[in-house]
């Protein structure tokens, strides 16, 4: 992916909470645990009143591009969560000088539920829960 396509397009527009979660939930294990985390240190982030609104523009824009369907390369296609985890980590390191340690906190609380559910063959953890 290129460096510049997270700040010039408008992938935001493509961020809705349902979809993100439902991304989650659907490919927790595929993707992994440590891509899956970042994502959700940065959508706690990005819920941080305190967090500026240029820096939630770019969370905003790599969690909408980690949700579409077909991007640059499509998901389903071998190796097609490269770029994906391409945006997340260079959202990742534009803004880390928001995140908190309570924003790692509840993403680790959450991945615990996700994998844990996974692991005993459970339905996936809600946002909810």
């Amino acid at each position: 992916m290129d460096k510049h396509n997270l700040d010039s397009e408008d992938y935001g527009q493509h961020y809705t909470e349902e979809t993100f979660w439902q991304k989650c939930k659907q490919f927790a294990i595929k993707i992994g645990r440590e891509a899956l985390e970042k994502s959700l240190i940065m959508y706690y982030c990005m819920k941080d009143s305190d967090t500026s609104k240029a820096h939630k523009s770019i969370i905003l824009s790599a969690l909408g591009y980690f949700i579409l369907p077909l991007d640059l390369i499509p998901d389903i296609l071998p190796g097609g969560w490269m770029d994906d985890l391409g945006a997340l980590a260079l959202a990742f390191s534009k803004v880390t000088s928001s995140i908190k340690e309570e924003h790692i906190v509840m993403a680790q609380t959450k991945l615990d539920k996700f994998f844990r559910k996974a692991k005993n063959n459970q339905p996936p953890v809600s946002s909810t829960d």
